[in-house]
């Protein structure tokens, strides 16, 4: 397995994946990530200089990813977004990886990481939390995921 930023060949496979994801979960309804509109073309919405997509490729295909974007109306808070690992490799310490990298990418531009998930992505939430990812009684803003139902903060500056 190896870590990569998005190619415009993987948008194809990083939609699939996270619809897929979406659906083992239960999350493929409105408020969340599957109405996203830019689920078929990350290549293109995470090539700005404050946005990064990492894939994990694993045989030639796109088996996790993970991204770091923009909060607006907030100029030094970001969102981890959109991280997803295939049941295959979960527990390989892949998405530890991911997440270490995308933390560096943030600090560069950032002093604050937010997220939003679901409470039954549960080893989600205790690797967040493992990771200093504080709770959070609301979310720090009205975005289209309204759909999720826990939220997270970590300082990184």
């Amino acid at each position: 397995m190896k870590i990569r930023k998005i190619e415009p060949k993987d948008n194809a496979e990083v939609e699939k994946l996270i619809r897929d994801c979406l659906i083992e979960f239960g999350a493929d309804k409105p408020g969340c990530a599957w109405e996203d509109p830019n689920l078929d073309k990350f290549y293109e919405t995470y090539s700005s200089h404050f946005y990064q997509y990492l894939v994990v490729e694993k045989d030639g295909h796109v088996v996790g990813g993970c991204g770091i974007g923009p909060v607006d109306g907030y100029y030094d808070v970001c969102e981890l977004q959109k991280m997803y690992c295939r049941k295959e490799i979960r527990g390989t310490g892949i998405a530890q990886q991911l997440l270490d990298l995308s933390i560096e990418f943030a600090k560069k531009h950032y002093t604050l990481i937010y997220l939003e998930t679901f409470a039954n992505m549960v080893a989600a939430n205790k690797f967040y939390v493992k990771n200093g990812f504080v709770p959070l009684a609301v979310p720090i803003t009205e975005g289209p995921h309204y759909a999720c139902d826990r939220w997270y903060a970590k300082e990184i500056g």
